[in-house]
């Protein structure tokens, strides 16, 4: 490591700790959550040391960091009322009748309970696949795994769900029937 970059290493830590108590106490009384708290005081001294060359320096720099905590704060309420307001236009557009009716139909059928028998991993893996149509490839990325991983956890996957199926459920691969007995 270089000069220069152990020095500006030193000078960000020392107004880290010079720093940290203030912004913490000002992020705690403007969040509700500790762990918003912690987000914006991570994300607060984050902007720092991106910025840190640019940045005021001396009496300056204590005022402007709380200026990025401020802003901080302000994109993480503006993120939560979009999120709310999101919430609330989804469940408006629920039709309940419908949903309770797909629920019950849902909890009583074969697959249903052979998919709710399998543990996290497969039930997740197998979503992303029916429910979310990630390919092979797409789940690598998903699950920072290789396409062979994946390929040989979704065949096991696959095979655990059809031995959790009843031996008489019809199943339907490529076109064709096939009863397992």
């Amino acid at each position: 490591m270089g000069d220069g970059v152990a020095e500006r290493r030193e000078r960000f830590e020392a107004v880290y700790r010079e720093l940290y108590a203030p912004i913490c106490g000002y992020a705690l009384r403007r969040v509700r959550e500790p762990e918003d708290a912690a987000e914006v005081i991570a994300e607060t001294f984050a902007t720092l040391w991106r910025r840190f060359d640019a940045c005021p320096q001396g009496d300056e720099l204590r005022p402007w960091l709380f200026g990025v905590a401020r802003r901080v704060i302000a994109n993480q309420r503006r993120g939560e009322r979009r999120r709310s307001a999101l919430g609330e236009r989804l469940a408006a557009d629920v039709d309940q009748t419908a949903f309770e009716a797909a629920r019950q139909d849902e909890a009583t059928s074969e697959l249903a309970r052979a998919f709710a028998a399998l543990n996290e991993s497969d039930r997740e893996l197998l979503s992303l696949v029916a429910w979310e149509g990630l390919t092979s490839e797409e789940l690598s990325i998903a699950l920072g795994t290789s396409r062979a991983v994946v390929r040989l956890r979704l065949h096991r996957a696959r095979k655990r769900l059809r031995d959790a199926l009843p031996p008489t459920q019809i199943r339907f691969t490529g076109g064709e029937e096939h009863e397992w007995t």
